[in-house]
This record gives structure tokens, sequence and C-alpha cells, in this order.
């Protein structure tokens, strides 16, 4: 993991003298396409809420120019850092090294393809900052939610958050929404827990948090497929599922 070295004497002076409340990462792998859209689209939104803020930039060792473009966006930008994994590490992995290096009270993430509309982002952050949650995640399985995608995704998906709530206990609808944002506080402590270094991160850090007696608000958002999306239903079917095994033997053995 590094910092790009071409502005670290400003961005450290930055760091220094500012208080930030609201940190938001975007993590991305091979997504140089998506990433300026994504960055300009958070940082139009941040202005919204009008709170002190970060975008941290978590790539994960891309290999098609968007770790040299992330770099050049810190450049111009000084509410932009970047962690650089020089190999990839996990999507998980990279999310977890980001909130550890991030300095809001807040701290979300959003996915790089912007799948959840991002009109939602202040109702995400207001939850945790203001509403007094420990966690929020966007949730594309309420009655008032808007989600739109193929059949055989909404299935997997609907089975895959039943297998989570009957096996694992969870009270929420939807896990896997890449549109969550945290206490600081509540969330550093659950880092070393959550075991998955991959997407069943975002379910693994829900179902510990609610082990702890976290309060966690589900939001409905609108949500569109992704035509770039890296979800293989069968491959990662089977892995999620092996997932949820996993975590379900982990808890019966150690309480949490």
């Amino acid at each position: 993991m590094s910092f790009p070295s071409s502005n670290k004497s400003s961005s450290e002076e930055f760091w220094i003298k500012k208080n930030i409340e609201v940190s938001i990462i975007i993590p991305v792998y091979n997504g140089n396409q998506q990433l300026k859209k994504a960055t300009e689209k958070t940082l139009v939104n941040l202005k919204k809420i009008d709170r002190t803020s970060e975008i941290i930039i978590a790539e994960d060792g891309s290999t098609d120019g968007t770790y040299e473009y992330a770099s050049k966006l810190t450049s111009e930008n000084s509410n932009i850092r970047l962690i650089h994994m020089d190999q990839r590490q996990g999507r998980g992995q990279a999310l977890k090294r980001a909130i550890r290096a991030a300095k809001g009270e807040v701290i979300c993430y959003i996915d790089v393809d912007l799948a959840t509309d991002m009109d939602y982002l202040p109702l995400l952050i207001d939850a945790v900052l203001n509403d007094g949650y420990d966690f929020a995640t966007g949730s594309r399985l309420l009655p008032q939610s808007d989600a739109r995608r193929s059949p055989t995704r909404l299935v997997a998906s609907k089975s895959f958050n039943w297998a989570v709530r009957v096996l694992l206990g969870s009270q929420l609808y939807d896990h896997q929404c890449g549109f969550k944002a945290f206490k600081r506080a509540s969330v550093l402590p659950l880092l070393d827990e959550v075991k998955d270094i991959h997407w069943f991160w975002d379910t693994e850090i829900l179902v510990r948090g609610q082990r702890h007696g976290y309060e966690i608000k589900e939001i409905p958002v609108r949500w569109n497929e992704s035509d770039s999306t890296k979800v293989n239903i069968l491959k990662d079917s089977k892995d999620m599922g092996c997932q949820i095994v996993r975590l379900w033997w982990d808890l019966k053995r150690n309480g949490r």
C-alpha cells in the first residue's frame, strides 16, 4: 500500500489543518473509465451536505491505468487521497485499509459504477452523523426501493439475503449493496474480526455489527444494474455460499 508522492507535502499540510467530518471511499480495480464520473459525482453531492469531507480512492492493484489516473486526480484536488496496492488484494482488503486511513467521523463507501443513485448520499450520511445509527446501508429489497436488474440477479440476490437472515440471524434485507456508511468509532473495532477480503466483506461487516448490538439503518435506494458489472452469477453464488457457511461456523464457535 502506498500514497502518491507527487503532492505529499501539500497533502500533509491539508490533513493537519482540516478536521474531516465525512470520508467517502471509492474502491476500484481496473475501473479507469468509471472513476472519473464517480469522483465528479461524489464531489458534487458532497457540496450538498455542507460538511468537511475527503474522498479516498482505494485502488486495488489495477493494470489498466487506473492508478495513474487516480494519482493525477490527487494532484489536482486536495480533497482527494489515494491508497494504492501494488498487487490486487481483494475489494474487502482495499476497503479495510482505506477505512483505517480515513479521517472522517463518518466513513462511507460507494461502488465505482455508481449503480446506486448518488442523490441518496445525504440520507446515508445523515443517518449516522445526525440520527445516531452506527451503520447505514442502502437497500434494494425494501418495498420503497427502486431496483432495476435482470431476473436472474434478482433471484440470486433474494436467495442470498434470505440465507443470511436464516443462517446468520441478520435482521436486514439487503447486505451486498455497495452503498454504506459507518460511524468511525463503531467500525474500527470490527475490522480485525472481518475475515473475508473480497465481496462477502459487505455482508460480514453488517452481520458482525449486529452481533455487537449496533444500530443499523436500511435506506431504500434507486439502483440500476451496471453494464460493466464484474459479477459472475454461478461462480459468485458458489463463493458466497461458502462464505455464509464459513461465517456461520465462526460465529457458532466463537459466539461473535
